[in-house]
């Protein structure tokens, strides 16, 4: 049974990869290229270089990512690196089979709407435990070589080095204005396909009624609530935490029964990305 699971989880991560790739070829092809439009990385710099020499994006994606990999690998790890030549492979065969349909000619829709699908298919690329090489590659094997500067700052560098080069090609500052937007774009879809939309809610509330507020939270809300023991640095006095985690809708409710049984609580409230547990992800056992 195990290993029917390990073999079922295993072509379903590849079957959600190439859908996610899939996205990443139509927003490059139908919005992006056709705009000259170029979200940073390899693929944006693939862009660029159509433009200029006249080289597919596929032929560059390839020319590029391949070269990475081979110096990338032990980086990656042997699952993620299987899963990164997979993508890297069969997002060339798209970009080659999908036809260059131009759907707008207006930048600012084209860097949105390119934008968000190049990072839903990211996302949805990262969330199964591959990468697209590129950028993300790149800085790692650089911060190999020089470790003074992190992975995160090589890979800015590259992108903005990507969007100015797309800018200086169509002699237009306006490409390389709408290429961050885009960028900026697709990394905070990115950041939603892995975190969630927030649709929960964590509350830290100190109280001197901590038994009150837990009895209504649980009793009315149906909600569990965790009491942490804490201690005030200015007073030295111990004080009780109550943390209760809840849906969006509760949102209101949570703050209206604290302050009905303490008005001069002090309360927090984040978001909650992912809650895994009794409530969330399943059901108390009867």
């Amino acid at each position: 049974m195990g290993h029917n699971e390990k073999w079922y989880k295993i072509v379903y991560d590849y079957i959600l990869i190439g859908i996610g790739v899939l996205m990443m070829a139509i927003a490059l092809n139908y919005f992006l290229a056709p705009n000259t439009i170029a979200p940073g990385g390899v693929t944006g710099f693939a862009v660029v270089i159509e433009k200029t020499a006249k080289i597919p994006i596929y032929i560059t994606n390839l020319a590029l990512n391949i070269p990475l990999f081979i110096f990338g690998a032990k980086i990656l790890g042997k699952g993620t690196a299987i899963k990164t030549l997979y993508a890297t492979l069969i997002l060339s065969l798209f970009l080659k089979f999908l036809p260059p349909i131009v759907l707008t000619h207006d930048l600012l829709l084209s860097a949105i709407f390119g934008g968000v699908l190049n990072g839903i298919g990211l996302g949805i690329v990262f969330k199964f435990g591959g990468t697209t090489g590129g950028t993300d590659l790149a800085g790692s094997i650089l911060n190999n070589k020089f470790p003074n500067l992190s992975t995160a700052t090589f890979m800015t560098m590259i992108d903005l080095f990507v969007v100015i080069f797309a800018g200086v090609v169509e002699r237009k500052i306006e490409i390389s204005l709408y290429s961050i937007i885009a960028m900026f774009v697709t990394m905070k879809v990115i950041d939603m396909i892995l975190e969630g939309i927030g649709y929960l809610k964590g509350f830290f509330i100190v109280s001197d009624s901590p038994d009150e507020i837990s009895e209504k939270l649980m009793v009315e809300l149906g909600r569990g609530v965790t009491l942490l023991k804490g201690k005030g640095m200015y007073s030295k006095e111990k004080k009780d935490v109550l943390l209760c985690v809840v849906p969006r809708s509760q949102f209101t409710r949570v703050k209206d029964i604290v302050k009905e049984f303490d008005p001069y609580a002090f309360v927090m409230v984040s978001e909650m990305y992912e809650v895994l547990g009794e409530g969330f992800t399943y059901e108390k056992k009867q």
